[in-house]
């Protein structure tokens, strides 16, 4: 089978799941990896059998890296992903695809010049129950979709934010709750409900004074479809981990998915407790599938490691499809419009105001949202 050769970059804890993907998908030759702490770059690559470095420019120059995984702290995306796809380097990145849209749009345009391939992490849209919804909407078994919600309560304490040194600032983070853990339902609000047109929105650091940024944010939204919708997100509720998106249909009927339930999930630091399920399905002749949905996805969720397994189906579809040259499942686009939200979010509550879409990038971006509370 061809292969590509592949490295990492961000050698931290998202970085584990990178790496052992890369090192298990059939389609990856897994070369090298890069980071910033030499001693810890050194003992990352050891465990995987790979050659460390410090330079991402030099490993990919010296190694002759096809396709790159980017796992570093969220400001820091661009600058790695447009170094590699100047030099014609395929890049896969964690998310946020970028902290602001000028980094978005900076990472896009190199992809463009250079003709590579961008890959945004969504691995939630993998997930049966999530792709069910999907395929609900397109075989139109919801009429039009016209009100669409997500809603995140979730607990991050003291130690999670000491736990790196980025965590919980803005120059290192870029934002709080909507930048890093509600990321996953954003892209499926849009990827159901389609382009946003106007949003409205709040943030607040609620309870947690030694960050700098938000720990819950909300927001309404009309949807170029003319649809409604709603975000409510925050890391302010203990205990554990609640996820819900939820779309309904003209017709009345309604489906929803449940991709995030029970403890929370930190990557490198624990696993994934309750299955993805579909907990909403109110499609006329359907209604008794969900019981049955919940069992098979339930026995299915017990039989893989749900951490790793869903970031492998993603890395071999990115890399497939660098290989057809085609892009992929997710490709970066996908990535920009979830950060779009969260800009448009923030600028709302800076601005007092509604937002329309689509926005352009601003100057300062991060150093705006440090003023808009």
């Amino acid at each position: 089978m061809k292969t590509l050769k592949t490295a990492i970059v961000g050698c931290g804890k998202v970085g584990l799941l990178h790496a052992k993907a890369l090192g298990l998908v059939p389609e990856s030759a897994f070369t090298a990896a890069c980071g910033r702490d030499w001693t810890r770059t050194q003992k990352f690559a050891a465990a995987y059998n790979v050659k460390p470095y410090c330079d991402v420019e030099e490993m990919i120059a010296k190694e002759g890296i096809q396709a790159l995984a980017i796992c570093t702290p969220h400001p820091l995306h661009a600058l790695h992903a447009v170094k590699a796809l100047k030099a014609g380097v395929h890049v896969i990145i964690e998310k946020p695809l970028a902290s602001t849209l000028a980094d978005c749009d900076a990472i896009l345009d190199a992809a463009k010049e250079s003709g590579a391939k961008v890959g945004m992490i969504s691995q939630r849209r993998f997930y049966a129950p999530c792709l069910r919804v999907r395929k609900a909407i397109d075989d139109g078994k919801l009429g039009r979709p016209i009100l669409g919600s997500i809603v995140m309560y979730g607990w991050r304490d003291e130690a999670y934010y000491r736990s790196d040194a980025w965590r919980g600032s803005w120059q290192g983070e870029g934002g709080g709750v909507l930048v890093n853990q509600a990321p996953h339902q954003l892209d499926l609000l849009h990827w159901y409900m389609g382009e946003v047109d106007e949003l409205f929105g709040f943030w607040a650091n609620l309870n947690h004074p030694y960050i700098e940024v938000e720990d819950t944010a909300a927001a309404v939204l009309r949807f170029k479809s003319g649809a409604l919708g709603n975000i409510l997100v925050s890391n302010s509720q203990n205990p554990a981990l609640y996820g819900r998106v939820y779309v309904h249909g003209s017709n009345g009927a309604s489906v929803g998915v449940q991709p995030d339930g029970g403890a929370m999930f930190i990557a490198g630091m624990s696993g994934i407790s309750e299955p993805p399920i579909n907990d909403l399905w109110t499609i006329p002749g359907e209604e008794e599938l969900l019981k049955k949905w919940q069992k098979e996805d339930t026995e299915f969720f017990q039989s893989v490691n749900a951490v790793e397994y869903y970031h492998q189906l993603q890395m071999s579809d990115f890399l497939q499809a660098v290989m057809a040259g085609r892009d992929s499942s997710i490709p970066g686009v996908e990535g920009r419009k979830t950060v779009e939200i969260s800009e448009a979010l923030y600028r709302s509550q800076r601005d007092r105001k509604p937002i329309k879409f689509p926005l352009a990038a601003e100057e300062n971006e991060i150093e705006l949202r440090r003023h808009s509370a």
